[in-house]
């Protein structure tokens, strides 16, 4: 699909090394040729445990998981919105993604010093979001007098709409509300799409602690300050070490499952900000089985099977005939595509079926 979130943080709050820990998890060549695309991206498996059973199911020659993109974005200072420090790479970095995980501080350690002196994710996160305000409502200013005279004059609707929109969100930007945290219309949102707003950018907190608090964080006073102001901002959290992923990183599967077994944890915090990064953006997973290959897909929610077989290949979308089609669940109950069939849980689907989250296509087609 080719979409991307940008990995952001403060000096010392653990942003480059997740980013190493990510860039060292990278797919390898033998799925995906160019795993570090550049040296500030790196390209990741998405954790699926359906992949894994689809592949006991039909012992295909190869497995191929569905990938995702993070991009190291450049450093920020205060400023940065007025061209402070990195300020306009930072801000045109954070431009290119299409979602945004923070990392945030929320451990103490004497050893590491901290920009501003002392641990206060709050602060560190209203830097950034600050710095985006003020990068949207530059953006805002700079529209609102082109369009301002037609539509006072209220001959063109679009205008209309358009001013009244903008006016809008200059009033909750000033309020230090991001654009995302606004209730808009789907027509408001369309309307804006286009300005490629920083602060309406889907967002997830990665609330960066202490290895010795991996198994049970929910005392962490910082881990919860930041869940109450993501809930105000609309965006979501989730919980790492990013010195535990570094370490995770470097080991191979046997050692990793017996480390984790070793903090009490069920999977890596790395797969989790794979996960939600990959959900926060609206994406979900269709399938492609068989003895050749088992194959994950990503899929924007909402697209059609048509628009799902093109991308596998453009001509499956130009000459699609029907999907075949088997929701995960029902061919995980019956145990095998045959027995899927004999209990009617094979289904023929249009060029009208909005694709499910899990389903496994065979697609029909003709050029």
């Amino acid at each position: 699909m080719g979409l991307t979130a940008g990995i952001v943080g403060l000096p010392n709050v653990g942003k480059s090394t997740l980013f190493n820990a990510i860039t060292k998890a990278s797919v390898l060549a033998a799925n995906y040729p160019f795993a570090t695309i550049e040296p500030n991206v790196g390209v990741v498996e998405v954790p699926d445990k359906r992949v894994d059973i689809l592949t006991e199911m039909y012992k295909p020659k190869k497995t191929i998981y569905t990938t995702f993109e993070f991009t190291d974005v450049a450093g920020l200072v205060r400023g940065a919105s007025k061209g402070e420090g990195l300020g306009n790479q930072f801000l045109s970095h954070i431009r290119n993604c299409d979602a945004i995980c923070q990392v945030v501080r929320c451990f103490d350690d004497d050893n590491v010093v901290h920009v501003d002196g002392s641990i206060d994710p709050l602060r560190d996160m209203e830097t950034i979001r600050i710095e985006l305000i003020f990068a949207d409502l530059d953006t805002i200013e700079k529209r609102l007098p082109k369009i301002q005279k037609r539509a006072q004059m209220k001959i063109d609707p679009e205008a209309v709409m358009e001013f009244s929109l903008l006016d809008k969100l200059k009033t909750e930007l000033e309020k230090s509300l991001p654009i995302r945290a606004v209730p808009l219309s789907f027509e408001e949102q369309k309307l804006i799409k286009n300005y490629n707003f920083l602060t309406a950018k889907p967002t997830l907190y990665v609330c960066n602690i202490a290895e010795a608090e991996m198994s049970d964080y929910s005392e962490n006073a910082y881990v919860k300050n930041v869940i109450l102001q993501a809930e105000r901002e609309n965006a979501r959290v989730t919980v790492i070490s990013a010195k535990i992923e570094q370490e995770l990183s470097e080991l191979d599967e046997a050692e990793k499952m017996a480390f984790l077994e070793d903090f009490g944890m069920k999977e890596s915090g790395l797969d989790d900000l794979i996960r939600k990064s990959y959900d926060l953006l609206g994406l979900q997973t269709f399938f492609t089985a068989g003895e050749k290959e088992v194959r994950a897909w990503t899929f924007k929610s909402g697209m059609k099977a048509p628009e799902c077989a093109g991308i596998i290949h453009s001509d499956f979308e130009k000459g699609f005939i029907r999907a075949e089609t088997i929701s995960y669940s029902d061919l995980i109950v019956a145990g095998s595509e045959a027995k899927a069939k004999e209990m009617g849980k094979f289904r023929l689907e249009g060029k009208d079926y909005i694709a499910q989250d899990g389903d496994v296509f065979h697609f029909r087609f003709n050029i």
